[in-house]
């Protein structure tokens, strides 16, 4: 049965006043039901989640503070941050928009506040967007990394987050994290997904199809592995929404758990997809949910005619407005929508007669302290996370100040990974991958077991202990830093730069690969020699297994040492020609 507005309003307060929501007093003083109320138009409603990296429960998530553009991409959406991407999108300071899309005053906004995400207060929400304007007419869209980035998925194999997506009513996803599972274990989840998988540019390998590993492609003439398209009718229009999984999870990420498939961006052969679809099918719109982020969209969008909207993830960039791009075929609109379950896109369009005549775009915040939790959601959730609720729920210290990751260089979560794997290993120097996901505790507050986890949960947690020589710690960072900075976005691969413990370096993102990274020093004074030996300890292997204990237990071992969780020093690098650029602020060293 549906609610009027009246009654959604009516139920946010009945639930503030029954004490089911968290005491901060923000609710109170709220008018909760304004920033949910989104006024419909057009004929098709599109909703849009994406990097929630299997987070349940609302948690905390600070925004970056360094997310810098190079080349085409300086001063444009979403290398913005801080008081420049408020100006930019002309939202209000110290508001909870600003805390929603900004890193300012984190801490203090973050306990006025409250949480964010959770998919019990995300159900309420979608509930909500859905009956207002017509199940019918409606679609919930996952731009994936969902099964992936917690402890209960990999617990339960990413299994916990297909019965939460089942439940939330997820029509259509891709994936990227989703493929960190073994082959088997994915297409068991695929099975058990209620809506549909899709993936254009997922192939059959030459090698497996040869061995006679056909037998779950979805088609033998083009090798795609899976669906790539789908067609619905809805609000008298047709509408074609088609699957860009992650292009580069072979490099990215293991290639052993997924040896008959491979991944590209295939602009080419979305190309002819997206002709083929128009031509046969005569769509009114072409949607593309991608999981490429948000630089490649914007490049594919410009080299790939016939796309109306883009709607992206894995960069995890909470963009409050759509980027018009112009292509040869009219107009792509691309949208990224953020991570951790911070928010709900929401795209309105108004499609007939084979065309989008017009659209309106929100993307809502998910403030926990404003939703009620839906009871059924709250229910399966307990169910899940009973059997690991003593592994999940130890305390290990206290934050001494907030704890975060997300930003192209270390994060104070960061940090404290770095030195527990040299504290813990007895290394120099300390690698971690530059990974996006990962939630934020404040200052003061107790770091569970849980929070270790949201940094470190993937299925290759193995740490590993070996000499290197400077000049390979040198060719890491200049592999990674080109992943970030290089100008051509087909050849960025998204996340950020890697983690380093017990040296700092200088960097410059304007150089080209190879000469971006320079003075590598250890914390001692020490310049690191090129061919000498360091002891390296690091985690997160994509070639062959290591065999040392997992990171969490690391980490976690750290912390029950210290008791308390700080950073005596961050291992940032000293950045050079990044002065006014508008996708930096507050950083120590430049």
């Amino acid at each position: 049965m549906s609610m009027t507005r009246r009654e959604f309003a009516q139920l946010l307060g009945l639930a503030g006043a029954a004490g089911l929501l968290p005491a901060t007093g923000f609710a109170a003083k709220k008018q909760t039901a304004d920033i949910y109320e989104v006024p419909n138009f057009g004929n098709v409603r599109l909703l849009h989640i994406t990097d929630c990296h299997a987070q349940l429960n609302p948690v905390y998530f600070r925004e970056p503070s360094v997310n810098l553009g190079i080349g085409s991409a300086y001063g444009q959406a979403p290398h913005l941050v801080g008081d420049k991407l408020l100006n930019h999108f002309g939202l209000t300071p110290n508001s909870l928009e600003a805390h929603a899309f900004t890193y300012l005053k984190f801490n203090e906004a973050a306990q006025k506040y409250g949480k964010v995400g959770g998919f019990a207060h995300i159900k309420t929400l979608v509930n909500r967007l859905r009956e207002g304007y017509g199940s019918e007419n409606t679609l919930l869209l996952d731009g994936g990394d969902t099964w992936q980035g917690s402890g209960t998925s990999y617990k339960t194999r990413g299994m916990d987050m297909v019965k939460a997506t089942n439940e939330l009513g997820v029509d259509i996803m891709t994936g990227h994290w989703e493929f960190t599972y073994h082959q088997e274990e994915i297409l068991k989840n695929i099975k058990a997904f209620n809506g549909e998988f899709l993936a254009h540019n997922v192939m059959i390998t030459e090698d497996a199809l040869f061995d006679g590993a056909d037998e779950y492609i979805f088609d033998e003439d083009s090798g795609r592995v899976f669906k790539p398209y789908t067609m619905r009718e809805m609000g008298g229009a047709r509408i074609a929404i088609v699957g860009q999984a992650f292009p580069r999870t072979k490099i990215a990420n293991p290639a052993r758990f997924i040896p008959d498939w491979s991944f590209d961006i295939f602009d080419r052969e979305l190309q002819e997809l997206v002709d083929q679809i128009r031509t046969e099918e005569k769509p009114d719109a072409v949607i593309v949910i991608s999981h490429n982020g948000m630089d490649v969209d914007l490049a594919m969008a410009s080299r790939v005619n016939g796309i109306d909207v883009i709607l992206g993830g894995h960069t995890h960039d909470g963009v409050p407005q759509p980027t018009i791009v112009k292509n040869d075929g009219g107009q792509t609109l691309v949208c990224n929508v953020g991570s951790n379950g911070k928010f709900v896109g929401v795209m309105d369009l108004d499609v007939r007669g084979g065309k989008v005549h017009g659209y309106k775009y929100s993307l809502m915040p998910v403030f926990s302290e404003l939703l009620p939790a839906d009871p059924a959601m709250t229910q399966l959730i307990t169910d899940i996370r009973a059997p690991y609720s003593d592994w999940l729920n130890e305390e290990l210290a206290i934050a001494d100040e907030v704890m975060f990751r997300r930003g192209n260089f270390n994060g104070s979560f960061d940090q404290v990974i770095c030195d527990a794997l040299r504290n813990q290993l007895d290394a120099q120097v300390s690698l971690s991958p530059g990974f996006r996901w990962g939630t934020t505790v404040l200052e003061g507050q107790v770091v569970k077991m849980e929070h270790v986890l949201d940094q470190t949960c993937l299925t290759y947690p193995e740490t590993y202990v070996r000499p290197m020589k400077g000049s390979e710690l040198k060719l890491i960072l200049e592999d990674v830093a080109d992943n970030i900075f290089n100008p051509e976005p087909y050849l960025q691969s998204g996340g950020d730069m890697v983690r380093v413990g017990g040296f700092d370096y200088v960097c410059d993102p304007s150089k080209s690969v190879g000469s971006r990274i320079s003075e590598m020093t250890l914390d001692n004074g020490e310049k690191i020699d090129m061919n000498k030996d360091y002891k390296v300890a690091g985690w997160a292997t994509v070639g062959a297994r290591s065999e040392g204990p997992d990171i969490w237990d690391v980490v976690a071992d750290d912390l029950r040492d210290k008791k308390v969780a700080r950073v005596d020093k961050l291992n940032t690098p000293l950045l050079k020609n990044v002065a006014g650029n508008p996708g930096i602020a507050g950083y120590p060293r430049t």
